[in-house]
């Protein structure tokens, strides 16, 4: 398992984790943004559905204050393990990796994944 860093909040279950890789998988046909700075400026403009991070990060500074603008602007966030299976839960190509992810819109096929993945984080916070 890896240390919590200073960009992750909660520590976040492998069941709750593949939840969040199946989300994006099933919400495929949903516009999606990637990498730091559009998903910071994502959360900044408040216009995404639900932003994850990946735990393994380097530096996790690069990621520290997307959590705070979350909180600060309602918007739902989740952590996965690893960057390379973000990209490709994303169909990024083979070998990308990504930071983080903001999901901009939320597909009818994956509505029912993102809210068990809203109310499980939910919980973890609490």
């Amino acid at each position: 398992m890896i240390p919590v860093t200073v960009h992750v909040q909660f520590e976040t279950p492998e069941e709750v984790s593949n939840q969040i890789y199946d989300m994006l998988q099933a919400n495929s046909n949903g516009r999606i943004k990637k990498g730091s700075n559009e998903v910071t400026k994502t959360a900044e403009r408040g216009t995404a559905q639900f932003i994850i991070l990946a735990e393994d990060v380097n530096p996790p500074e690069l990621l520290a204050h997307v959590p705070l603008i979350c909180a600060e602007k309602g918007i739902p966030f989740g952590y996965v393990p690893s960057q390379e299976h973000l990209a490709q839960a994303a169909g990024l190509p083979a070998g990308v990796k990504a930071a983080s992810i903001a999901v901009m819109e939320i597909t009818k096929g994956a509505q029912e994944t993102f809210t068990q993945v809203v109310e499980a984080i939910n919980g973890l916070k609490a």
